[in-house]
């Protein structure tokens, strides 16, 4: 069943000032819209419950990016559908109807090649298509690169001789009564010159296909059979080209993995993920063979789970195409038995949706993943090794924060504490579009009590320009790292956290341009503007300046989880009878982390301290709440 969206009208709208009643939503399953002040739909999502789902977005506690969409939207709506599986659907046709911007979707959306044949045609030919699936063709793939499909065809062509020409080229040679190079290098039957008839022009059109589906034992039975019957015959003659037919396809048959021992057709996925974005690859796999490979780069503009992920795959792989019987997966999506009803109606059958565990496919699922790996890696390393690229994206980030300059250095400050304890800082450095990793500082901070991030980030930056002043006065030669103003300085934060560092900057007499960039929206905040700029997701700039905000992030909470686990081995040594500071600071030198010297047995810390002593640390350490 296809559900369209003329088929259904918004069941009703709130304002979200005027925030609907749980009991003014009804507990049924639908799709749900959040519009913005334009009207346009932000986000979309289907419920089992629209009551219970709706009703969670009025929460106090949601996600950051979850909280973005919500302050974004000014209307929700939603649709009631008969069923989970018919919401899903909806859902389906609404994130394809209106691409809103807080909807997970791929971010290098382009076109993987199929090798295609169009069978509503007169004489039907073989050739490389891609884009939107058209009707009466066959497709079969995709394929990595599309000549791994032009050296597949050559080989098969020999066996299968269909034509590849164009419209145009098989009409401007039937004219001419004269056929093409290819049918006289036996690449062709000639059907523009009437060489082949209809019925066996169908057998080599409809063995092909049956090659690219995974039926190839047959075909390589039957032209054997055939062979031998040449020969017989004393028809050697037939009987090489027979000969020849098998060796092409034997050939082609090397360019597809074996994946499994028995003839199985499925689908896998492979994901690769972190924060912001998550790389995906699929192995289509036909007859147990690995007949085609899709691999591309997802933005996750929601928050959303790995289970979660697995499901918005499913949704943008199998919307527009054909589901095979069963598809693998890394983790099964939440309501997974919902998904399998709707790859069952996109497939008209039965489809099974499982994580692979053991023998083969579990062997499959973890190459799939390698390549997942790889493909982010490569995607990283794109972005950040290619000098043409690195200097567009300091031109953008330039022109979108109106610098007078490009910012080739880019220094970024984060602050992290709880609940104000062992309040850290963390400056990361990005010169030229490159992480600087030898250039990190991290900072405790001093001068405060309490939770005050606006007057840690004060404190961090007041220390590192102050510093910088000191060694710009030192001699060249005697100058230390902090001698180098940053192009830009970012802070992790909004209004407040900027405008604490825009007033360092001023009392110390300096001119360095700064900015803020907020996790909630992801929007930039610079001095003296109200509202702050919004840089498209698509742009270079954001990327750089999103991977430094999460650098700085990541390193500053490193650097708060040693402290803390630090201060957390020194409250309990210090408990200790005979324990002093050289032997914890023995303890701590030899296991490192409280968790190491809790698994530790008592033989372990004796090789440190006296056996009494080791006893009693030991003792201390299994003790409930240590």
């Amino acid at each position: 069943m296809i559900v369209r969206l003329s088929d259904h009208v918004p069941y009703t709208r709130y304002l979200m000032q005027d925030r609907p009643k749980p009991s003014e939503i009804p507990d049924l399953p639908g799709a749900y819209l959040f519009r913005d002040r334009h009207g346009e739909v932000v986000y979309a999502g289907k419920a089992k419950s629209l009551r219970k789902r709706v009703s969670s977005y009025f929460s106090k506690e949601l996600a950051v990016r979850t909280a973005a969409m919500v302050d974004t939207a000014v209307t929700v709506e939603w649709i009631v559908t008969e069923n989970e599986v018919e919401a899903l659907m909806l859902e389906y046709s609404l994130i394809q109807k209106h691409s809103p911007r807080f909807n997970i979707r791929l971010r290098d959306d382009k076109s993987y090649p199929y090798l295609a044949i169009t069978r509503s045609e007169q004489w039907p030919r073989a050739t490389v298509m891609r884009g939107k699936r058209r009707r009466g063709t066959q497709y079969f793939g995709p394929y990595a690169h599309a000549y791994a499909i032009r050296q597949t065809l050559d080989l098969l062509l020999r066996t299968f001789p269909v034509r590849t020409c164009t419209d145009s080229k098989f009409k401007r040679h039937a004219a001419q009564g004269r056929p093409c190079l290819l049918f006289h290098i036996e690449r062709c039957a000639g059907p523009c010159v009437g060489e082949v008839d209809v019925a066996t022009y169908t057998e080599h059109v409809d063995g092909l296909a049956k090659f690219l589906s995974g039926e190839d034992d047959d075909i390589i039975a039957r032209l054997r059979s055939g062979m031998m019957a040449a020969s017989d015959r004393l028809e050697f003659e037939r009987a090489a080209r027979m000969r020849d037919q098998i060796g092409s396809i034997e050939r082609a048959l090397e360019r597809q993995e074996v994946a499994t021992p028995t003839r199985q057709d499925f689908d896998l996925l492979g994901i690769e993920e972190d924060d912001l974005e998550a790389a995906l690859v699929v192995l289509t796999v036909r007859h147990g063979r690995v007949t085609g490979r899709k691999s591309t780069i997802v933005d996750k503009v929601e928050e959303v789970t790995t289970a979660g992920l697995v499901g918005r795959m499913l949704s943008e792989l199998y919307g527009g195409d054909r589901p095979p019987t069963e598809v693998l997966v890394p983790e099964l999506p939440e309501e997974s038995e919902v998904w399998e009803s709707w790859l069952a109606a996109r497939r008209e059958a039965a489809v099974s949706l499982r994580v692979p565990l053991r023998g083969a496919k579990r062997r499959l699922m973890e190459t799939a993943r390698a390549n997942a790996r790889e493909e982010f890696a490569r995607h990283r390393l794109r972005r950040s090794t290619d000098h043409n690229a690195r200097a567009q994206a300091l031109r953008s980030l330039q022109d979108a924060l109106g610098l007078p300059e490009a910012p080739l250095r880019i220094e970024c400050y984060d602050i992290s504490t709880i609940q104000g304890s062992h309040t850290v800082a963390s400056m990361v450095v990005m010169e030229d579009g490159l992480i600087r990793r030898n250039q990190y500082r991290r900072f405790r901070i001093r001068g405060l009590t309490g939770q005050d991030d606006f007057a840690a980030m004060e404190e961090v930056v007041r220390r590192r320009l102050t510093n910088y002043l000191a060694e710009r006065e030192k001699a060249v030669e005697d100058r230390g790292r902090f001698a180098y103003p940053p192009s830009l300085l970012l802070v992790d934060g909004g209004a407040g956290q900027v405008s604490r560092a825009v007033k360092v900057v001023d009392e110390l007499g300096l001119d360095i341009p700064v900015a803020g960039l907020a996790k909630r929206m992801e929007e930039v905040y610079l001095p003296g503007q109200g509202e702050p700029i919004r840089i498209p997701r698509s742009e270079q700039a954001l990327y750089l300046l999103q991977q430094i905000r999460d650098e700085a992030h990541r390193f500053a909470v490193q650097y708060h989880r040693t402290l803390r686990g630090r201060r957390m081995v020194d409250s309990v040594l210090d408990e200790i009878e005979g324990i002093g500071p050289a032997r914890k600071q023995a303890l701590v030198r030899r296991f490192g982390s409280m968790k190491r010297m809790r698994e530790a047995t008592a033989e372990d810390l004796a090789e440190v301290v006296p056996e009494a002593v080791a006893a009693r640390v030991h003792g201390a350490l299994q003790a409930p709440g240590t």
